[in-house]
């Protein structure tokens, strides 16, 4: 198992390549994906258990489905980081012939992605049938999800929040990125959503809250309890507070690099604020 230190210089390298991907090409998310980069760390380097010999079927491992499929540069990242598939590869980003796309797609074979995710909305619904599908299996491994915090303001969420306590399933945990932006605005601005623990609770869901969201020890603390929590007639939430564009200086503190590119000088700045920890691609 990896040390703290040691991901903290994998999340470094993680932003480094998020930064790198979504210039190459001009287009993508870096600042959800930056956001999110000490979780997904987090999560498949040291809580999730997990087989990097990808099938699609998941016996017998935790499984995780990304809802909010625009941050794909951390995702493809991390999966590559940890062994999916060749670092190398990352180079290819939303190019034409790549099995990277903007959203991910499980096209081609791509090893660890499980469901597309290009519309938001649909991660936690795919996410139930597969947590029922290992209860009637006998397989106690869990299920986990993450959905960005403007994602709710779909309906369909709220219909599985509700499937989910409804039919006890107690093997789900469910992460929301609670940066509190999306690409037009402030959720406020846009949508308010409210009192998220509180519509989270009556919705009969156990629900923790994560302030220090980019902060990998406090993530795998709080991924930690959540395990704990499972298998008690109950699903469970996190609420991760995050801030979009963590990392960078110039990205933070604004939805304005929600689906913005760096240019040249942008990402010298960026790669300058993360030194190079275990090789760029």
């Amino acid at each position: 198992m990896a040390t703290i230190t040691e991901l903290k210089d994998t999340v470094t390298q993680i932003r480094r390549d998020i930064v790198r991907m979504v210039h190459a090409n001009s287009s993508g998310h870096p600042g959800g994906s930056l956001g999110c980069a000490e979780f997904l760390t987090a999560l498949y380097f040291d809580v999730m258990n997990h087989n990097t010999d990808f099938t699609m079927d998941g016996i017998n491992e935790d499984i995780f489905f990304l809802s909010n499929g625009h941050i794909s540069p951390v995702f493809y990242a991390v999966l590559s980081r940890r062994g999916y598939f060749n670092i190398s590869e990352l180079a290819t980003f939303r190019r034409i012939d790549s099995r990277l796309q903007g959203h991910p797609t499980p096209h081609e074979g791509l090893e660890g992605i499980r469901m597309a995710s290009g519309s938001l909305g649909q991660g936690l619904s795919t996410a139930i049938g597969a947590a029922l599908t290992k209860k009637l299996n006998d397989d106690d491994s869990i299920v986990y999800t993450l959905h960005g915090d403007g994602e709710l303001q779909e309906g369909q969420v709220w219909e599985a929040f509700m499937y989910a306590s409804g039919k006890q399933v107690d093997n789900l945990i469910a992460t929301i990125d609670y940066n509190q932006k999306q690409i037009d605005g402030t959720i406020d601005e846009v949508l308010p959503i409210g009192n998220l623990t509180a519509k989270l609770e009556a919705f009969d869901w156990v629900v923790l809250e994560e302030l220090e969201g980019n902060n990998v020890e406090a993530i795998i603390n709080t991924l930690n309890r959540a395990k704990e929590l499972t298998g008690k007639k109950k699903p469970v939430a996190i609420i991760l507070h995050t801030e979009m564009g963590n990392g960078v200086d110039y990205m933070m503190g604004t939805h304005k690099w929600h689906g913005s590119a760096p240019n040249d000088e942008q990402l010298s700045k960026a790669l300058s604020q993360n030194t190079e920890t275990l090789g760029d691609y």
